[in-house]
């Protein structure tokens, strides 16, 4: 992919982020900061940088896994928090909600307690130190099965008077159809939780479609609903979120050219669309570079990108009082930024 060098505008403008994963924007100077922690063997930045190269999807995930590895007790989870805000902060973001992969250290049989209280005193700080608001989204893994996505469940409601807003589904879809997590996503809306769920990012509309009779409230990357117009129409109705994160898709490559994403279509046929990063680091893109591309290989205009940032803040899972003073906030904000 060509840069797309964004503007002092795109710079500028307030976003929030609603498809980002904490262990995906681990930087490679963090992770070699961590081996060396650890006392890894030959520890260097380009053994690091290596980890971060893959060629289609299954590789990106076994990168994804790679990097989890390095993660191991309570103060790594605190630096990898931190440093995220610190660059949430540098690209504008007011506010996050971040996917963190539960499944995965239940999976290593990580006592999850120490970690979460790890990620806690990161957000708190960044909180101070950045003024960014953060919320977790716990995330099982579907190609695990459901017994332990329901303990990933049990987690997030545990921890829901502390920042947990949502359960997620995330992963391989062609090992999980959607339907084997129907008790779960119950579960969670018993006790109060949002919902959402990667949906059509390497599979069939009929993934989508799944996850939305799951109740899933937001939509991982959707890029298959392109293949089903009827989907289209149901999502436009309904004006149910869809995460967009157009790097992510190319370098995994879930959609083979840039040039065929359809952010573009989606957007003129009336869909609630935001811009996201998902795996910052591993895809080496920002929050403010996904909107130039948009607006350089899409045709997006500067109103029309205005509209997409305030989208990230209406399609949050932020409380009706918190929500209305965000959206607040970026209005006043927006409306300075030229």
């Amino acid at each position: 992919m060509t840069q797309s060098v964004p503007s002092t505008f795109l710079r500028a403008l307030p976003k929030a982020e609603l498809h980002l994963h904490l262990e995906g924007a681990v930087e490679p100077a963090t992770l070699l900061e961590l081996r060396l922690r650890h006392g890894m063997v030959d520890a260097n930045l380009a053994s690091c940088e290596a980890l971060y190269r893959y060629t289609d999807f299954q590789a990106f995930l076994m990168a994804f896994k790679a990097v989890t590895e390095h993660l191991r007790t309570a103060e790594d989870y605190e630096l990898i928090t931190y440093r995220m805000m610190e660059r949430l902060q540098s690209e504008n973001v007011l506010h996050a909600e971040v996917f963190v992969s539960v499944g995965v250290c239940l999976w290593r049989s990580q006592d999850f307690a120490p970690l979460f209280e790890g990620m806690e005193r990161g957000r708190e700080r960044g909180r101070r130190d950045f003024g960014v608001s953060l919320l977790w989204i716990f995330d099982a893994v579907r190609q695990f099965g459901a017994e332990p996505a329901q303990r990933v469940a049990e987690l997030a409601v545990q921890y829901r008077d502390r920042n947990v807003i949502a359960f997620g589904i995330g992963g391989d879809e062609s090992r999980g159809a959607p339907e084997l997590f129907r008790d779960v996503y119950a579960f969670a809306a018993t006790h109060g939780l949002h919902r959402t769920a990667h949906a059509g990012e390497t599979t069939s509309p009929e993934s989508i479609w799944g996850a939305l009779n799951l109740g899933a409230e937001r939509l991982g990357h959707g890029l298959s609903a392109a293949q089903d117009p009827e989907l289209l129409e149901e999502l436009a109705h309904r004006q149910i979120p869809v995460e967009i994160c157009i790097t992510s898709n190319i370098l995994t490559g879930a959609c083979p050219k840039l040039e065929d994403h359809p952010v573009r279509r989606y957007f003129d046929q009336g869909l609630m669309l935001t811009l996201n990063t998902d795996d910052p680091a591993m895809f080496r893109t920002s929050l403010s570079r996904e909107y130039a591309i948009a607006q350089k290989t899409f045709g997006f205009t500067e109103e029309q990108l205005r509209e997409l940032a305030r989208n990230s803040f209406e399609a949050s899972f932020l409380d009706a009082e918190r929500k209305v003073k965000m959206l607040d906030l970026f209005d006043a904000k927006a409306a300075t930024v030229r």
